[in-house]
């Protein structure tokens, strides 16, 4: 569903992603751990369309979309729940869910299953995002990705400054997102999270993918290492013997 190949991205001088490449099954669920600047949200913005890479490839369902602007990458099945949740403060839940729909994509998801997956909104449908707690901001934002019935779903920092109480609503409504066997590349701060819903887990450090592996044949002292690079073992892209 989602490949990429030796992609790097720059701020300026500085590379943020470094020579990174992986692929994503349909269905398969792929957490995306590492410390703050290891360049995360880069590659996700990279993949999305809102920063331009300045080598290699992102390919979706087989089709080279590395030159396509943000909103034909929408249309084309990619849609990305960015840091910070970004909603128009001043619409409604409903008018922010609406706009997600926009992309004309046929598919499963509409606002009677939004509602349904995100029960939390059912009695904010008509309240302004500016009002709404940062689990319901998080819901409406998460909602408003699947209204575009994409392909594959970029998700990046859920749990990030939301009280444990939100955390666990949001990741209730996406256990019931993941039952539906979406494709999804979640970056996530929360180990124990991420890898509760994970079906692989890759590890950031300094713009490289250092550590990939599935769930099942990965610990998380190994993570852990990959993570604060206690064990750069193997280089490169993918780092087998972390």
């Amino acid at each position: 569903m989602l490949a990429i190949e030796g992609l790097d991205v720059r701020h300026g001088q500085l590379v943020a992603v470094r020579d990174v490449s992986f692929s994503l099954e349909q269905g398969e669920i792929l957490a995306l751990v590492g410390a703050n600047g290891a360049g995360k949200t880069t590659l996700l913005r990279a993949i999305a369309g809102a920063h331009a890479p300045s080598m290699g490839r992102i390919l979706l369902g087989g089709e080279d979309v590395t030159l396509l602007p943000a909103d034909r990458r929408v249309a084309a099945g990619l849609a990305l729940v960015p840091e910070g949740r970004r909603l128009f403060a001043d619409m409604t839940v409903e008018e922010n869910l609406l706009l997600g729909a926009s992309a004309g994509r046929p598919g499963d998801w509409t606002l009677a299953r939004i509602f349904e997956a995100f029960p939390i909104l059912v009695k904010r449908r008509g309240a302004k995002a500016s009002s709404l707690s940062g689990g319901e901001q998080q819901a409406t934002a998460i909602g408003r990705a699947l209204m575009s019935n994409p392909n594959v779903i970029l998700l990046d920092e859920v749990s990030l400054g939301l009280a444990p109480l939100a955390v666990r609503q949001v990741y209730a409504s996406l256990h019931r997102l993941l039952a539906s066997g979406a494709t999804i590349l979640l970056v996530e701060q929360d180990l124990t999270r991420a890898m509760s819903v994970a079906s692989r887990v890759a590890c950031m450090s300094e713009g490289r993918i250092v550590l990939d592996r599935p769930i099942a044949a990965v610990t998380r002292d190994e993570i852990t290492d990959a993570y604060f690079g206690l064990n750069k073992a193997g280089g490169g892209n993918q780092a087998a013997a972390c």
